[in-house]
């Protein structure tokens, strides 16, 4: 299952969605969490400190590597270089799986330990000063599509991403990947904006939208909120001493996340495990294709000097139980 967590900056996205990942790895269920923001403060929320957040491997720095890994022997992509990061898989590519070990999780890919469990940590890497000027947030954030483009998942394997602020994941196909996203707002005007950006390009490519609503106080917020969101409104999160405790760096056994806290990821969890019933795989290949053709037109054959739309297979469907070869 892929779980998307979006919201404005500041909303607590990072925090639901840290606490999220906890939930599911206290469960004993295979977690991937990717930190696609930004701001990186996913491994921070996971209870990394600063030296071992930042040893953490950036996607983006490894994405040759990650290209020549996912494609292959796919005959339609001659070569690394002329991938993007909407490229489609096809006969030949290579996939990920949830609970496999490959080239791309070695990588990329760190483990943490949460009590008595763990999960693999990915980020796509910092926004550094070096590359203002010379390059764009949506091409780090592009290792992190190219992933989603070629995964295959099973119903109790998970990959939860922490998604950049705001709505820029609307510049790519990033935002139809996921089995649900999880929008968490606060009960202001803006906390409920990017929802209203989000419902608009949710209902047009039938992505599941449940909000969380963070940082209510009382009644008037909850009420605000069921105002301005309706039956979108999934559940709510309050105050939590057990979170200020790990923002000092003095985290409790996650067994001692308030009860309300915890009945709220229970339902983020069972809506999720509901949505799987609804999974369309041959909706999510033409969603991909329909996105990679867009990007390839815009941008694509222009920086790669090809035609990209000779990359799309017509007769290839992803699919849970699709086969793929193995490295050699």
């Amino acid at each position: 299952m892929k779980i998307a967590f979006v919201g404005k900056g500041g909303s607590g996205k990072t925090t639901l969605s840290s606490l999220f990942i906890r939930h599911l790895a206290a469960a004993r269920l295979p977690v991937i969490a990717v930190d696609a923001d930004i701001n990186q403060h996913l491994g921070a929320a996971l209870g990394l400190d600063e030296t071992e957040g930042a040893a953490l491997p950036a996607m983006g720095a490894h994405l040759p590597l990650i290209k020549d890994y996912l494609r292959g022997s796919n005959p339609r992509i001659p070569s690394a270089e002329s991938m993007i990061k909407t490229t489609p898989p096809g006969e030949g590519s290579r996939l990920l799986r949830v609970g496999e070990d490959n080239a791309v999780y070695q990588a990329c890919a760190r483990t943490v330990k949460l009590d008595d469990s763990a999960v693999r940590l990915m980020a796509t890497g910092p926004f550094t000063e070096s590359d203002l000027g010379v390059a764009c947030y949506h091409s780090k954030v592009g290792a992190v599509e190219l992933c989603l483009n070629h995964l295959v998942d099973g119903r109790e394997e998970y990959v939860v991403v922490d998604m950049t602020a705001g709505s820029d994941s609307f510049a790519s196909g990033m935002f139809t990947r996921f089995d649900m996203t999880y929008l968490v707002a606060e009960p202001t005007r803006k906390g409920i904006a990017v929802y209203r950006q989000y419902k608009e390009y949710a209902r047009d490519f039938g992505v599941p939208l449940k909000v969380v609503g963070n940082k209510v106080q009382g009644p008037e917020d909850l009420a605000f909120l069921r105002d301005e969101v309706g039956g979108d409104l999934l559940v709510t999160v309050g105050h939590s001493d057990w979170v200020r405790a790990m923002e000092k760096g003095r985290p409790a056994p996650f067994s001692r996340l308030e009860e309300g806290n915890r009945h709220a990821l229970q339902t983020l969890h069972h809506t999720a495990d509901a949505a799987y019933g609804h999974r369309d795989w041959e909706r999510y290949t033409r969603q991909m294709v329909h996105f990679h053709l867009k990007n390839a037109e815009s941008w694509g054959n222009a920086k790669t000097g090809v035609d990209l739309a000779a990359q799309v297979d017509p007769s290839f469907v992803l699919f849970e139980g699709t086969a793929a070869p193995q490295p050699a």
